[in-house]
């Protein structure tokens, strides 16, 4: 059977930047990012969700961080240039991205938004984000990733209730 491709793989493919595609089980409706990673049968701290922000300066940024940890407002600003950094509300994301909760990719935005990778993903071989579609992953190395994105690496993210 043919893999059908999202979007997101397209778009790999035609930059010819080499991936996994990835499937797992969502009849559920467990969306979040853990569930994610015990479905693949890979590490938490490989597989990635990709927040949307809007910064007091009005500019969108991407944020691409552990499923199991969240995103630290005031690094997360900081890293962005910006004063302060709020997450887009979720009914924003669909028309701003062209993606849905829980299938947002860092790849293949409506437009191109400046995009963080949280830092401990620079040393890993791969890491896993969302394809464009809910149920969808692909496995890529962070290099490539940042590469296509034009992301940097910096430190955005904290143990999910900490300070």
């Amino acid at each position: 059977m043919a893999e059908d491709k999202t979007n997101v793989m397209r778009l790999l493919d035609q930059k010819k930047i080499p991936y996994a595609p990835r499937r797992y089980d969502v009849s559920d409706g467990a969306l979040d990012g853990a569930t994610a990673a015990a479905r693949l049968g890979i590490a938490p701290e490989t597989c990635f969700k990709t927040l949307v922000t809007v910064g007091a300066s009005k500019q969108y940024h991407v944020f691409v961080i552990p499923v199991e940890r969240e995103l630290d407002l005031k690094a997360a600003a900081k890293a962005a240039g910006e004063k302060s950094i709020e997450m887009l509300k979720q009914a924003q994301l669909l028309p701003l991205t062209g993606y849905v909760h829980g299938g947002c990719s860092p790849i293949g935005m409506k437009k191109r938004f400046p995009t963080i990778i949280d830092a401990p993903a620079e040393a890993l071989p791969e890491m896993t984000v969302s394809a464009g579609k809910i149920g969808r992953q692909i496995t890529l190395s962070p290099q490539d990733l940042a590469g296509y994105t034009g992301a940097v690496f910096r430190a955005v993210s904290r143990q999910t209730g900490g300070m």
